[in-house]
């Protein structure tokens, strides 16, 4: 690991020379100029990971150039140092962004400690930020259809409040991805989003992995663990598949909600919390009342603000937009140029019903980028059931549609498909699939397809 490199910016040589020497001696790479115009010029070389900035020194100050770092690098990491500041210059130097001001003569023990938490501080801030975007980048809702703007304004008036949410819709459709873009909209957005699927945990350990336990409350119980409604406080619970859960531990659950409140496992000790829950399910609550596998007291605590998530199949002009960020992150991932989808292939995935919705398209993505040979996936690279081998489509099975409907709705999303690589030209797309113009005018009159607004 390379090591951290420190900026020194003082007109003095000689604490220049003093700064440089014991910051070498403990390992720092450490570089010094003596102006506020020099320090701007080497940040443009390579970004210190600390710079010690004097605040006294002719021509551009300490403050102002502490200003103009901050307006080039405003995650840079600032130690002020001076032999001679007030109280109300070390306040300005914090409003602008300073992380702490130590005074001359410098003390080695103080500077030593200063550069060890200034250097942790800016390690905590990148961390931060890292997963500030992974959070971002996990929450993020693909999509423009008319299904999708009312999913996305949804999450967007349910966000600010604390009501508690009920997350319903198919395996793989998103039901994570709304409850993670909720807690981002959220004011406990800085606090954690923790997860418990209570369909993966077995029923005897469901109970501690939610509400913790005490040293010896149970054989293997070893040491005091905090469970996931602990670990959650000020922030947002997520039960995915809630239906999973056993109604012994709904009705503990229920007090937690309604007390926010609970005891560890063998405790005695009442924790309190402030948690904002949001639960999931892939099956039919109501149904799972009724034949009483459900509280429906439960029910009605958590489904205060209800969500529905549509399948793939409900909004299939989203796929294109999909395809597109698949591709992108994982030709990313994976150090590969981005790849495109041929017309035909396109076709293909438009009229595929995807069963296993995003999930399953994310997972066929990953796939072809991986494996298909060249740039640009053709239909040659699909496998089934994506593109169901001629020779096999269909047999014993029955049939819901005559094969001349399956040909034009294939025909339809080739048309599509085309129309949306050719920006909706209805001139090029013609050229490219070599028919006249008004041909494809009545084939797009026939289909009833509509361009984009």
């Amino acid at each position: 690991m390379a090591a951290e490199h420190i900026l020194i910016v003082d007109d003095e040589p000689a604490i220049q020379s003093a700064l440089r020497g014991v910051l070498e001696d403990e390992g720092y790479r450490v570089s010094a100029v003596g102006s506020g115009q020099d320090a701007l010029a080497s940040l443009g070389d390579e970004a210190p990971d600390l710079v010690f900035l004097d605040i006294w020194m002719p021509g551009m100050d300490g403050l102002d150039t502490l200003a103009e770092i901050r307006k080039v690098r405003a995650d840079a990491t600032v130690v002020m140092i001076s032999g001679h500041a007030t109280i109300e210059t070390a306040v300005k130097a914090t409003r602008l962004g300073a992380y702490d001001f130590i005074e001359k003569p410098l003390s080695l023990e103080k500077t030593l400690l200063t550069v060890t938490r200034a250097l942790e501080h800016a390690r905590l801030e990148r961390e931060n930020a890292t997963l500030r975007e992974r959070l971002a980048e996990r929450s993020e809702i693909i999509g423009g259809s008319p299904v999708m703007r009312a999913l996305r304004e949804q999450i967007a008036t349910a966000a600010p409040s604390n009501g508690r949410v009920l997350i319903q819709g198919e395996n793989g459709c998103g039901k994570e991805l709304v409850a993670r873009a909720i807690h981002a909209l959220s004011a406990r957005r800085e606090h954690p989003f923790t997860e418990v699927n209570c369909a993966a945990i077995p029923e005897e350990l469901i109970e501690s992995e939610l509400f913790g336990h005490e040293k010896g409350a149970f054989t293997g119980a070893v040491a005091r663990r905090r469970g996931r409604f602990e670990l959650a406080d000020h922030g947002t619970l997520f039960l995915d598949e809630i239906g999973d859960m056993s109604v012994k531990t709904q009705a503990k659950v229920l007090r937690a909600l309604e007390e926010q409140a609970f005891e560890r496992v063998g405790g005695r000790e009442t924790i309190k919390v402030d948690v904002r829950v949001i639960a999931a399910s892939n099956r039919d609550l109501l149904a799972l009342i009724r034949e009483g596998r459900f509280r429906d007291d439960l029910y009605y605590r958590l489904n205060v603000i209800p969500i529905e998530v549509p399948p793939l199949r409900e909004r299939k002009d989203d796929i294109p937009a999909l395809i597109d960020h698949f591709i992108a992150l994982f030709c990313a991932e994976n150090g590969k140029r981005i790849k495109t989808v041929s017309g035909e292939a396109l076709a293909y995935f438009l009229a595929h019903d995807w069963p296993g919705n995003v999930r399953e398209l994310r997972n066929m993505v990953e796939r072809l980028v991986i494996m298909a040979p060249r740039d640009v996936i053709g239909s040659e690279d699909l496998p089934a059931p994506v593109r169901p081998k001629p020779e096999t489509a269909g047999e014993g099975e029955p049939r819901d549609r005559s094969l001349r409907e399956a040909r034009d709705n294939f025909e339809r999303v080739y048309i599509v498909a085309e129309l949306r690589a050719n920006e909706w030209n209805v001139t090029r797309t013609a050229e490219r699939l070599g028919i006249e113009r008004s041909h494809l005018y009545r084939k797009i009159k026939a289909y009833g397809i509509t361009p984009p607004r």
